[in-house]
């Protein structure tokens, strides 16, 4: 169920050109790691550690920044790649985290998703 701050968040995103991916009005998650992203960017803007809108233009930006250098229909697209960029900055930039400590969190993400992955093939 989503409170206030989270309607908030969803709905300011969904007049914009790059909002996040849905099926049936639902968000939509192809991999466990973008629903995480995005819950964690909404929970840290909550928390008061930045504006929703920084974040928002953040991904405004990185969005932008993959288009100046692709082509429009790149199958290489990712939506939440982009997203996870924007988070990854912000959290940077707000000293949330250090180079180092995002480096070793990753890390760690990435081996959880591996043996995931392993465990249902």
């Amino acid at each position: 169920m989503q409170v206030k701050f989270e309607q908030f968040a969803a709905a300011s995103m969904l007049v914009d050109p790059n909002a996040p991916p849905r099926s049936n009005g639902e968000l939509l998650f192809a991999r466990p790691w973008e629903g995480r992203a995005f819950g964690m960017a909404i929970a840290l803007s909550k928390k008061g550690h930045y504006e929703w809108e920084d974040f928002r233009q953040g991904l405004i930006t990185s969005i932008a920044e993959w288009e100046a250098t692709h082509c429009k229909d790149d199958p290489d697209w990712d939506y939440y790649m982009r997203w996870l960029l924007a988070l990854e900055r912000l959290t940077l930039d707000s000293d949330l985290i250090s180079p180092e400590e995002l480096e070793q969190r990753t890390a760690e993400m990435i081996a959880q998703e591996k043996t995931a992955l392993s465990a249902i093939q």
